[in-house]
C-alpha cells in the first residue's frame, strides 16, 4: 500500500540528475505513505482478536454495493478446519456493521458480536480435524477511519468504491481472519452493483451477468492469500488487455482503468511486461502464473499489491515495478509478523531499484548514494518494528523500505550474485514458506543453507540493531607496489559497537587504480595487499554496496625516527609469507627460522639498504608454532612468533 505526496528533495539539477530525482522521490514517497492507510493505533500487532481454534481454507464473498453510496451488504462463507475442539469460532468484524444472521447449513445459529468480535456458538462441540463452514449474513457503512480502507469517492464526476485493508483494515468491511497467521487456500468473490458500472476483484473473472438494474460479476482466485490482499473496487472501467510470455506460459494482463485514463495505461503498461519477464527471470516464474496480473485504477494516490490485482492510481514505472515485485514479496510469501514487514517493503524496493538499474545503469552510483544519504541521515533506527500497533512505525520508509532494502544489497555483496540469489530463490521455494508466511530468520536460514556462512551477527547487527559504520581507513604505501591498510570505525549507534563487513577500496593515482575487498571482522584490523603501483587517493566502498557514512581515509607514512619496524603478514601463514622491514640503517641482514624446539629449519641472508619488502617462501613445514629472528649487522635481532596453518 503506498500514497505519492509531494515532498521537498533538493538534489542536484543535470539532465540525470533529474532522472533520479524522479525515481527516488517515487519510491521514497510510495514508502512514505504505506503508514497513511490507516492512522489508528492499535492494542494488539493484528488487531486481529479471531480465534485461534480453526483454519480458514475457503472464503466466498458474496457483497452488493452502489458506489454512489457509502454502504455494503454482504454475506459471506468461511470454510475451515477444526484444530482443537470447539463450542464456538470467532470472526473479526467491526461493530459498527451489523450482523443479521449466521447460518451452518441452512442452520441459524446463535452468535455475538462485541469488541469487533463475532462468536459463532455450534449446537455441538466440533471435533478436532472436522471441516466445516459457516455463512454471516452483514450490511451497513464501513468506517470511514483515516483514508480508510473502504472508501467511496468520485472520478471526473463518476462514483467510485474501492478498498485498501493493508494492514489491519479487512474486518472494516467483511467478516474475517483478520491477522498474519492463516491464508484462505482460495476465494470466490462475486459482486452486485448497478449494471452501469464494472466490478474487479483477484483472480480470474468468470462471468458478468446483468440481472435487472444490477450486474453481477463472479471472480475467482485459486491460490493461498492473506486476508488483507483481498479486494474490491467497482466504477466505469474501461477494460484493456495484454498478454506477456513467461517461459512457455501466456499470462493474461488486463487492466481495468478510468475512460480518462485509457492514453496513459495503453502508452506505460507496456513496460512493466518487461519487467515481469526479468523479474520471472531472476526469481523465478511469476508467482500466480496458472491466473493473471491486472491493473486496477483507483482513487488513492499511490497503489496496493492485491493479489493478481494491483490497485493502482496512475501507470507510472517505478511504482508498476514495486508493486509487481510484491507478488514475490508480500503475497507468495508473506511476513508472518509485522515487525518483518521489510520482508515485503524492503524487498519491493530493493526489486524495483534493481528494474530501475537494469534500465538506467548509468544512474547506479548516484541512485545508491541518494539511498545512503536518506537511509543514515538519522544516527538510529533498526529495520526490524519494534512498535507494531503503531502503523506509521511499521510504514517507516527509510527503515522498512530504504534500509530493509539495502539490507539486501549489502548481502548481495558479501555473498555474491550467485549465491546470494540461489539463496532468495530456494527461500521463496521453501515448502515451509511459499505461499505462506515467513519471519527473518526463515530468510536467514535459507540464506546460510545456500551460502554456508553463518550471518547471525549481519542480522543481528543490521535487522535488530541500529544505526551504521563510519569508516577511517589508514594506509602506508609499502615499497611500489603493496599497501598495509588499518581498518578502523565508529558506529552511530550503542546498539551495534561494531559493523563486520567485505568493504572495496579502491586505490588510484593519476593513470591507475585498483580496487581490492578486505574483510574486516574487528576494530584497528590490519591487511597488507599488492596493488601493484604507487597510489596517491583511496575511495571507500566507491559503487556504494554497504549503508555508511562520513568515512575518511588518509595516507601515513611508517618514517619514525629511531624506530626500526618490522611486519610479517599473512600470519598464520600456509607457505610463506611477506616479510616488511624499515627504518634499518645496516645494509645486510639474515633471516633464521626456528622449531619450538630450537631447531634451525631455514636461513637466508638479505640485503637491507635501509628497508627490505620480500616474498619469503619457504619449504613444507609441518603446522605448528615457529620462531622468526631477524639479524641486521650486528646491532639489531629482532624473534617473533608465527603460526604455519
Amino acid at each position: 500500500m503506498k500514497r505519492i505526496i509531494l515532498i521537498l528533495i533538493c538534489f542536484i539539477s543535470n539532465t540525470y540528475a533529474q532522472k533520479n530525482v524522479d525515481y527516488f522521490g517515487s519510491i521514497n514517497n510510495i514508502a512514505l505513505s504505506e503508514g497513511k492507510a490507516n492512522s489508528r493505533l492499535f492494542t494488539n500487532e493484528n488487531a486481529s482478536s479471531a480465534s485461534s481454534n480453526f483454519d480458514i481454507t475457503y472464503y466466498r464473498c458474496e457483497w452488493k454495493v452502489d458506489p454512489a453510496v457509502r454502504y455494503i451488504t454482504g454475506q459471506v462463507t468461511s470454510y475451515f478446519k477444526i484444530t482443537s475442539p470447539a463450542d464456538s469460532i470467532s470472526f473479526d468484524l467491526l461493530d459498527s456493521l451489523t450482523v443479521d444472521s449466521v447460518k451452518q447449513r441452512d442452520k441459524t445459529l446463535s452468535f455475538g458480536h462485541l469488541n469487533n468480535t463475532i462468536t459463532i456458538n455450534f449446537d455441538v462441540t466440533e471435533a478436532a480435524g472436522i471441516l466445516d463452514s459457516v455463512t454471516i449474513y452483514y450490511r451497513g457503512a464501513p468506517p470511514n477511519n483515516g483514508l480508510g480502507s473502504f472508501v467511496n469517492s468520485v472520478h471526473h464526476s463518476i462514483p467510485i468504491i474501492w478498498t485498501l485493508s493493508e494492514p489491519f483494515g479487512s474486518r472494516d468491511w467483511w467478516p474475517c481472519k483478520n491477522g498474519l497467521d492463516d491464508k484462505a487456500d482460495s476465494i470466490d468473490v462475486i459482486i452486485t452493483n448497478p449494471s452501469q458500472y464494472s466490478a474487479a476483484s483477484n483472480g480470474l473473472r468468470q462471468s458478468e451477468t446483468i440481472s435487472g438494474p444490477d450486474k453481477i460479476t463472479h471472480w475467482k482466485h485459486r491460490y493461498p492469500i492473506a486476508t488483507y490482499l483481498v479486494c474490491m473496487a467497482v466504477t466505469n472501467y474501461t477494460e484493456l488487455n495484454d498478454s506477456v510470455l513467461i517461459g512457455n506460459t501466456m499470462l493474461p494482463m488486463q487492466t481495468l482503468c478510468y475512460p480518462e485514463s485509457v492514453n496513459a495505461f495503453k502508452t506505460n503498461t507496456p513496460s512493466i511486461l518487461g519487467t515481469m519477464q526479468y523479474f520471472s527471470s531472476v526469481f523465478g516464474d511469476y508467482p500466480f502464473i496458472k491466473e493473471k496480473y491486472g491493473h486496477v485504477q483507483f482513487g488513492w494516490n499511490g497503489g496496493q499489491e492485491h493479489q493478481t490485482s494491483t490497485f493502482i492510481v496512475s501507470p507510472k514505472e517505478v511504482l508498476m515495478a514495486h508493486e509487481l515485485a510484491h507478488h514475490w514479496f508480500g503475497n507468495k510469501i508473506t511476513c508472518r509478523s509485522w515487525e518483518d514487514i521489510w520482508l515485503n517493503e524492503g524487498f519491493a524496493t530493493y526489486l524495483s531499484v534493481m528494474d530501475y538499474e537494469r534500465k538506467n545503469p548509468q544512474m547506479v552510483d548516484t541512485n545508491r548514494q541518494h539511498e545512503n544519504n536518506f537511509i543514515t541521515s538519522l544516527p538510529g533506527g533498526s529495520v526490524w518494528v519494534d512498535d507494531t500497533t503503531n502503523v506509521s512505525r511499521i510504514f517507516d520508509s527509510r527503515l522498512s523500505y530504504f534500509k530493509g532494502s539495502h539490507i539486501l544489497l549489502m548481502l548481495r555483496w558479501k555473498l555474491g550474485d550467485s549465491i546470494f540469489f540461489k539463496g532468495i530463490r530456494q527461500y521463496l521455494n521453501d515448502p515451509s514458506l511459499s505461499y505462506g508466511f515467513a519471519k527473518t530468520e526463515d530468510l536467514r536460514r535459507n540464506l546460510e543453507a545456500v551460502s554456508g556462512i553463518n550471518l547471525e551477527q549481519f542480522f543481528k547487527d543490521w535487522f535488530y540493531g541500529q544505526g551504521y559504520p563510519s569508516y577511517n581507513v589508514e594506509w602506508t604505501q609499502i615499497g611500489n607496489g603493496y599497501v598495509k591498510i588499518k581498518m578502523s570505525q565508529a558506529t552511530s549507534h550503542p546498539s551495534v559497537g561494531f559493523f563486520a563487513l567485505p568493504v572495496a577500496l579502491q586505490f588510484k593515482n593519476a593513470t591507475q587504480e585498483k580496487t581490492i575487498v578486505v574483510d574486516n571482522t574487528s576494530n584497528g584490523e590490519i591487511f597488507f595487499e599488492d596493488i601493484g603501483f604507487t597510489a596517491d587517493t583511496v575511495i571507500i566502498d566507491p559503487k556504494i554496496w554497504l549503508t555508511t557514512k562520513n568515512n575518511i581515509s588518509n595516507k601515513v607514512s611508517d618514517d619514525i625516527p629511531g624506530k626500526n619496524i618490522v611486519q610479517v603478514f599473512p600470519n598464520p601463514f600456509i607457505n610463506g609469507f611477506y616479510l616488511y622491514l624499515h627504518n634499518f640503517t645496516e645494509q645486510n641482514g639474515r633471516i633464521k627460522i626456528f622449531n619450538m624446539q630450537g631447531q634451525l629449519l631455514f636461513q637466508k641472508n638479505i640485503i637491507i639498504n635501509g628497508s627490505f619488502y620480500s616474498e619469503i617462501k619457504l619449504p613444507p613445514f609441518p603446522p605448528g608454532v615457529y620462531f622468526l629472528k631477524i639479524v641486521a649487522g650486528n646491532k639489531f635481532s629482532f624473534i617473533k612468533k608465527i603460526l604455519k596453518q
